[in-house]
Formats: C-alpha cells, structure tokens, sequence
C-alpha cells in the first residue's frame, strides 16, 4: 500500500523492535543494507538460510539499497572507477573489489523483493560539472545493473534518479531511466543538506517525469513535514533512519 514508510532494518533488524512490533505499526515492507549485510553475515551465507526473509523472520516485501551511499560514504576508504568500486570494510580493513553487477548478484542472494542498482551519489553540495559527472556515472551503472538484474514473478529493479540540485541534470536521469523500462524510480541525493525548500523544488522538477503507475521512492525522507510534501508531490515510498534511531 501506499504512501509507504519503510522502517529500516540495517543488518537484518528493526532496531529494538520483534518482527511482529513492526508489522503491527502498519508496515508493509522493510528496508535492509546490501552493504552492511554483504560484510556481515554475508550474503552466500544468508543466501544459504534461505533469504532475508527466514533470516529475519519477516514475511512482507524487502527493499535493499545497493549499498552504494554507504560505499560512498567511506570517502578515504574507497576508490570507484567505471568497473566498480574498491573499498576497505569499516569493521575490519578488510579490501574489497566489487563490480557494479556484484551488487544486482548480491540482491538476489538476499532474496530482496526489490532490488536497487547500484550508483554514485552526488553529494551536496556540488558543482554543476561534478554533479553531472556523477550522474551520468550512476545512469551507465543503471544499464548494467539492467542487463544483470533476472527477471522474476513478484520481483522488482528501481534505479536512481540523480543529478544533485540542477533540474536539466534531474531530467536527463530521468529520461535514461525511464528509457531501461525499470519497475520503479528513486530519487537519491536529496535529504543530504539541501533543506526542505531545496528538496520540493527538486520533486516539483522531476517527478512529473517518471510514469505514474510506477512507484517513485524517496530515498532517505523521514521527517513528518518531508513526508506529507513530498506525497503531495506524488511519492510513493520512504525511507529514513531517523524514527529507529531516535527510538
């Protein structure tokens, strides 16, 4: 149903909550972290104890982010190039390759409802050539993470939509999008410092874009205020941290 908020459950657990506290809040669907989940349990080994969903005894949809903004949020630790990213585990120092495509590989271990392509976050602030840069990165990730995404009964592949604060760069990602024919559409990008204002301009810029019979997912909205302008704007789905961790 929605307008949804997905409470996340980072590694695998709402924080402080049974599975049944969270359903009984009214959720339908829960949000889990490829990249916290691929360094710890591991996903073959999740993969092993039949998914995300035995793992963590839910029985609604998952949603698992691609693991990217945590990726990029290593700064010092990691480096990404066209073929993927090479980063130091946080936990242990641990070295890692991944090619972008080990990140559709990984979803599927996880058995997630719907799976995210992987991408660069364009970080704010930043500059017009910076954040085109980075966008048109993430839009050549999109369309590979397309051709290594399986199609299945009940199962979804939602890119994300970037290009910082600058509304021709929002359109372009949308347009590339929009064009791969994928099962739903994430803004990213936002929530990151903009400020509300910001934010709805963004929205009022770019959802008109993305087909309405899909579901457009704002990535990282979680605030009461965030939430009702951003559904006026026609989003559909939400994610934030901000409820569990408070709680």
């Amino acid at each position: 149903r929605t307008p949804a908020f997905m409470p996340v459950g980072t590694a695998a657990t709402v924080k402080a909550m049974t599975p049944e506290a969270v359903m009984e809040t009214g959720a339908d669907i829960i949000l889990g972290n490829t990249y916290h989940l691929m360094l710890r349990p591991g996903a073959e080994r999740i993969g092993r104890l039949g998914g995300l969903h035995d793992f963590m005894h839910w029985r609604g949809p998952i949603l698992t982010d691609s693991g990217g903004c945590q990726v990029y949020s290593l700064s010092g630790l990691r480096k990404m190039d066209e073929d993927g990213v090479t980063f130091l585990s946080h936990i242990d120092g641990a070295k890692f390759h991944r090619r972008r495509e080990r990140s559709i590989e990984t979803q599927h271990l996880l058995d997630a409802a719907i799976t995210i392509a992987f991408d660069e976050p364009t970080p704010f602030p930043a500059t017009d050539e910076a954040a085109a840069a980075s966008m048109r990165l993430s839009m050549r990730c999109a369309d590979r993470c397309r051709a290594a995404f399986v199609p299945r009964v009940g199962y979804a592949l939602f890119g994300i939509v970037q290009g910082g604060v600058y509304g021709d760069l929002r359109a372009e990602s949308a347009e590339t999008l929009v064009g791969l024919g994928l099962d739903g559409y994430a803004l990213g990008g936002l929530s990151v410092g903009e400020g509300q204002d910001e934010m709805f301009r963004v929205l009022d810029a770019t959802v008109p874009l993305l087909p309405t019979a899909l579901p457009r997912y704002l990535m990282g909205g979680g605030k009461p205020a965030d939430l009702l302008g951003a559904v006026k704007r026609g989003i559909d789905m939400f994610d934030c941290v901000l409820p569990t961790r408070s709680g």
